[in-house]
């Protein structure tokens, strides 16, 4: 009856593991989503400037927009696999 018990208790005790996991997911996908949108800004202004500007330093302004895009690209294909992830982990409704 104990080891009866114990499985028992054990099997409530994944439930809300796993729907603690999607929701950690589900945040961290929320996030990367703000991150990836604040990048693409920030990326965004960096052409403009160039665009608008005569100033001495556009290597170095193109330098950064080479990382942002780095960084936009991986941000995208890492939410890209969280996204995947939470589809196959979706709880039923």
């Amino acid at each position: 009856m104990i080891s009866l018990g114990f499985l028992t208790n054990e099997k409530y005790v994944e439930i809300p593991e796993i729907s603690n996991q999607y929701e950690k997911l589900e945040t961290y996908k929320n996030e990367l989503e703000k991150l990836n949108q604040y990048n693409r800004q920030i990326l965004k202004d960096l052409e403009e400037k160039i665009k608008n500007s005569d100033d001495v330093h556009l290597e170095q302004i193109n330098e950064e927009i080479a990382v942002l895009r780095k960084v936009i690209d991986q941000n995208t294909a890492e939410l890209e696999q969280v996204i995947k992830k939470l589809s196959q982990m979706e709880p039923d409704p």
